[in-house]
């Protein structure tokens, strides 16, 4: 697995330099000390987020499996790891990361819907990032495309376990017993 250290003679940020960002939209991250810049989402990207968001915090909720969050919210993975995906899903097994202001600890699953700006950072930046502090699942939801592509963590990497697209019925691994039409997700 590649490394995503900072070029030679750049700072290492930390979660303290993190706390003082402004407050001005953008969205800030720390991939392993390394500052990630991105603008608001898209009513697009929100639409999705919503209706994921939605279909899953309801099986979570009627399975009393634990708790579905969305962005904006820290997860702290390290001093020098702070991102913010855009969903996380954290099981009832796993509630101590949970802290009053974030997430500190490696969530079950963490969610990433791309768009042009983020694409490279979801894909891989991230990714890495991820699977280093041991987030057992990663989705990368592409809404142009209608594509989302489920991975599991083995042996310290990210590996595919299936791509589903259009209006397939998603299966998560992760959740048994849940279906979710991507029609329902992309509309």
């Amino acid at each position: 697995m590649g490394g995503s250290a900072p070029p030679a003679g750049e700072a290492i940020l930390t979660y303290d330099d993190y706390l003082q960002l402004p407050d001005d939209g953008n969205r800030y991250e720390i991939c392993e000390g390394v500052l990630h810049v991105t603008p608001s989402p898209t009513t697009g990207h929100q639409r999705v987020l919503r209706n994921l968001a939605f279909l899953l915090h309801a099986f979570v909720s009627r399975h009393d499996l634990g708790e579905v969050f969305f962005a904006p919210l820290d997860v702290v993975l390290s001093r020098i790891s702070v991102v913010q995906p855009d969903l996380v899903y954290v099981s009832r097994t796993r509630q101590s990361v949970l802290t009053e202001k974030n997430v500190c600890g490696a969530p079950d699953l963490v969610v990433e819907i791309v768009s042009n700006s983020s694409s490279s950072a979801d894909r891989v930046t991230k990714a890495q990032v991820y699977a280093r502090y041991g987030v057992p699942y990663y989705w990368v939801l592409d809404p142009r495309e209608k594509k989302l592509e489920e991975f599991r963590l083995a042996r310290g990497i990210y590996v595919l376990v299936h791509c589903w697209e259009d209006s397939a019925a998603f299966t998560p691994e992760i959740f048994s017993g849940l279906t979710v039409d991507l029609q329902q997700v992309w509309a």
